[in-house]
C-alpha cells in the first residue's frame, strides 16, 4: 500500500462507499501501525446513530484533519499505535459500550463496527499479510 500522495487519489479513496472507505481504513492502519481521531481538551469526536454512540476513526492524519471542519474546527487529529489501541482503546470503547465509525464520509455516513470486530478485522488483516508475505 503507497500513502496517500495527491488530491486525486485522496478525492477518489473519499468518494468510494462505506465499504470501500473502511476496506481502505483496514489496510491503512495496518500499514502504518496506527489508527487516528479526532480529539479536543473534552475527548475525542463523537457521532451518534440512531441505535449508537460511536467514535470515527481515520487512515491518516489529513483525512481526519479534512473533518476538522465547523462544530469540529477545534479539533486536532491525534494517533493511537495499534499497541496502544489494542491495550487500552478496544477494552475502553467496549466497556463504554462505544461503537466506531470508520473512515466516516463528509455526511458522517460509514461503516460501523463494535470495538471487538473491528480489533478482529484488524488482526485478521494482519495475519494475512504476514502469511502472504511469508509464501
Amino acid at each position: 500500500m503507497t500513502k496517500l500522495t495527491s488530491k486525486a487519489m485522496h478525492s477518489e479513496i473519499i468518494s468510494g462507499d462505506d465499504h470501500q472507505r473502511a476496506n481502505y481504513l483496514i489496510k491503512a492502519v495496518i500499514t502504518e501501525n496506527k489508527v487516528w481521531i479526532l480529539k479536543d481538551q473534552h475527548g475525542c469526536v463523537m457521532l451518534n446513530t440512531e441505535e449508537e454512540d460511536c467514535v470515527p476513526v481515520w487512515p491518516d492524519q489529513d483525512s481526519a484533519s479534512n473533518w476538522a471542519t465547523e462544530e469540529w474546527q477545534h479539533c486536532q487529529p491525534e494517533s493511537i499505535s495499534l499497541t496502544t489501541w489494542f491495550q487500552r482503546w478496544s477494552p475502553g470503547l467496549a466497556d463504554d459500550e462505544l461503537s466506531l465509525v470508520l473512515f466516516p464520509s463528509k455526511e458522517g455516513y460509514g461503516v460501523v463496527y463494535y470495538p471487538d470486530e473491528f480489533e478482529q478485522a484488524l488482526k485478521t488483516k494482519m495475519k494475512k499479510s504476514v502469511s502472504s508475505r511469508t509464501e
